[in-house]
């Protein structure tokens, strides 16, 4: 039982063939593509005739096509190329040497690779059991805070159907200023399996970092204490302890 929970979890964060959104504008015009960007009063979607740019106010539903209605690949996706991550985990200390932040762990969990598939997820960490996720991601991003908040949770609905915000809150991580995103969805895919998620949002410049912990919904009220304390034990290099960089 324990395993087929498991790896119902880890379809969430596979590389799965994107799904296409559906614009329709004031006028009547249909889009259809990927957004890319979202400002205060634009959205940048990729079309395969290549970008544009459309005022929010002209859109009047955006709407996710489902797994059932969308086309199969006509060819098997290449595998991405992985960047090699120097990371160690000793004991409930875990360190990424590569991205030079740390994060401290329950004292039962480890370095999971199998959550890592794609260059901007720069960790994958799991409970031995296998019932517990987190996942850093960094990434550059031209936009707000706001504006990369939203189009992360607009990929997250891609994957989840059901898809409900729960809460979001502002906090403090790292000495920055964070966002806290409670959100939960079912995986269509595995027969409806209800997840619930925290994300913490940091921004440094241009580059934004999202620290995500999740497990099964029913779990989700038992483990949220720990969780917090996962996404708010995140720090940057200037503030890891010589210690903690030790195998």
């Amino acid at each position: 039982m324990l395993r087929s929970i498991a790896i119902c979890l880890l379809f969430l964060t596979a590389a799965l063939p994107a799904l296409a959104e559906e614009i329709v504008l004031k006028d009547g015009t249909k889009i259809v593509g990927h957004m890319t960007g979202i400002t205060s009063d634009k959205i940048e979607v990729e079309t395969s005739y290549g970008k544009v740019q459309l005022n929010r106010g002209d859109i009047v539903t955006i709407s996710f096509a489902d797994s059932a209605s969308a086309k199969a690949p006509d060819a098997a996706p290449a595998k991405v190329s992985l960047p090699k991550i120097d990371e160690v985990l000793t004991g409930t200390q875990y360190v990424n040497r590569t991205a030079k932040f740390s994060l401290t762990l329950p004292a039962d969990w480890l370095i999971d690779p199998n959550l890592r598939n794609s260059p901007t997820t720069l960790a994958g960490l799991s409970s031995k059991d296998k019932m517990r996720f987190a996942m850093v991601i960094q990434e550059d991003y031209p936009g707000s805070m706001d504006s990369y908040r939203e189009l992360t949770m607009l990929g997250v609905r891609r994957t989840l159907s059901n898809f409900e915000e729960l809460a979001h809150s502002e906090a403090t991580i790292d000495g920055k200023p964070a966002l806290l995103v409670y959100y939960r969805g079912t995986l269509q895919k595995s027969n409806n399996l209800p997840v619930e998620f925290l994300s913490a949002f940091l921004q440094s410049g241009n580059t934004f970092t999202k620290i995500s912990v999740w497990c099964i919904e029913p779990l989700f009220h038992d483990m949220q204490p720990a969780f917090e304390k996962i996404v708010a034990s995140y720090r940057t290099s200037g503030h890891i302890t010589a210690d903690s960089t030790k195998p």
